[in-house]
């Protein structure tokens, strides 16, 4: 086997002892108590069977009734250290009560033994806070500061808060067993997101209804998470260590109720100012973009986008008008040759002309008689001559006016006015004057005008068959 050098072997023995009895609760007399100037306290715990080195520090002297003096009965509790340079052993006190008080912390030591083996205490059944609480239960005495201290911290740091309080007694006899009740009716219903169990500062004894076995088993079975907020922060009880979390002060555990949602408000306190900077500089940004665009010649001015577009609707415009004008000249031009040739076909024109051809016709008759009589030297007296010119032109005028008389029947015959007097009518265009001679000519809402044997007529087209 391979030897240990003392230091090893005073090691071991630290890392078992200290390590076995990390939590212990000692009844002894106090004997060789010296006060140190640092402030710390060296005593001897014994009794009738042995005795054990002790030490109290400074920073434990705080919770302290009042110090520890030569002979004082008391109930200590600690932990076991040892000291290496000196190879012995020792009880570091972490609290010091007389005895009368003794008895209770003895009877709390074997209670959370007995409990903490039944795994009430075990890490793994912690339950996490819910992160954003909706309604936050409290179960703690009505009159007291607590409830005051709890709402004052959840005004302060979130106003939207729903808070239920089930009154309890928080001390002295049937206070256990009321604070079991009210955490098991907020399960029953589910009533909240999280609980609060708690109550201010006080004696042990004061405080003994949170270490009692049914309010310790109230709150392991809790189905909603727990806080224990019990006293102050140097005070321990076991439903502490049977709770979710553990708050220091009743203070304390509203703070960590809202921690999650505090936490994300700021969060988005922060990410909306951060917003609103980029948001800003992405405007400022935006507006400088604008401005120098605003300074481009394109967007400046239309005309420099547009000009080149103007010319060309002009210069359409002026040759769009040319070939109109063109187009209504050949029309009025077509027209006019119409009109001429339609007017030489008027009776009226007609029958003015042949009365001139007729009027030319007998002149050259009558000239051609004389120089034909001229030319057979044919002597006959004038009055004679005369009388045979005057019957030749009597029977040719007869004979012309008989074909002009069947000329002015024909016409009377063929003229469309002749028609209106047998029930017939004749229909014009309103705008031009225009003869229609086709339904597919006409349209609707178009106005016409009808010509009758005494009058005109205007109408206006409304149905098409």
């Amino acid at each position: 086997m391979k030897a240990l050098s003392v230091t090893e072997l005073t090691a071991q023995i630290k890392k078992n002892l200290e390590t076995g009895f990390s939590y212990i609760c000692v009844q002894g007399e106090i004997s060789n108590i010296k006060l140190q100037t640092s402030g710390h306290y060296y005593f001897t715990l014994k009794d009738a069977g042995a005795q054990i080195s002790s030490v109290l520090f400074k920073g434990q002297t705080r919770t302290l009734t009042r110090p520890p003096k030569e002979g004082d009965q008391v109930v200590v509790q600690g932990e076991l250290s040892v000291y290496a340079p000196r190879g012995n052993y020792q009880l570091i006190v972490k609290s010091v009560d007389y005895i009368g008080v003794g008895n209770l912390l003895l009877k709390l030591h074997e209670l959370k033994s007995r409990l903490e083996a039944r795994g009430l205490f075990d890490s793994k059944n912690k339950k996490p806070l819910p992160r954003f609480p909706k309604t936050i239960g409290v179960v703690t005495s009505p009159t007291g500061a607590v409830i005051q201290d709890i709402i004052h911290v959840l005004e302060r740091r979130f106003k939207g808060f729903h808070l239920i309080l089930n009154p309890v007694k928080v001390q002295g006899e049937g206070a256990a067993l009321e604070i079991a009740k009210a955490i098991e009716q907020f399960n029953a219903h589910n009533l909240c997101d999280v609980l609060i169990v708690g109550r201010g500062g006080g004696s042990l004894e004061d405080l003994w209804a949170f270490n009692e076995e049914i309010v310790v088993n109230a709150i392991a079975k809790s189905r909603i998470p727990v806080i224990s907020a019990v006293g102050h922060e140097t005070d321990i009880s076991l439903s502490d260590f049977a709770a979710d979390v553990r708050a220091p002060t009743p203070s304390a555990a509203a703070e960590i109720c809202m921690a999650e949602k505090a936490q994300q408000l700021t969060f988005l306190a922060k990410a909306g100012a951060g917003l609103t900077q980029m948001l800003r500089v992405k405007l400022q940004n935006a507006q400088r973009q604008l401005a120098s665009a605003k300074k481009h010649p394109y967007l400046g001015s239309p005309y420099h986008l547009l000009s080149k577009r103007l010319q060309d609707i002009d210069e359409m415009k002026e040759v769009m008008d040319t070939g109109i004008n063109n187009f209504l000249m050949q029309k009025k031009l077509y027209l006019e040759a119409k009109h001429k040739q339609t007017s030489a076909l008027k009776p009226t024109n007609q029958i003015k002309t042949y009365k001139e051809k007729f009027t030319q016709l007998d002149k050259g008759i009558y000239t051609a008689l004389l120089l034909q009589l001229q030319k057979k030297g044919a002597l006959v007296e004038k009055k004679s001559l005369q009388n045979r010119l005057d019957s030749q032109i009597l029977l040719g005028l007869k004979a012309k006016k008989e074909n002009y008389g069947r000329l002015i029947s024909h016409l009377k015959a063929v003229n469309p006015k002749n028609l209106l007097t047998k029930g017939y009518c004749i229909l014009f265009s309103e705008k031009n004057d225009s003869v229609i001679l086709n339904a597919k000519d006409v349209a609707l809402e178009q106005r016409l005008r009808i010509l009758l044997q005494d009058g005109q007529l205007q109408v206006k087209v409304e149905i098409k068959l």
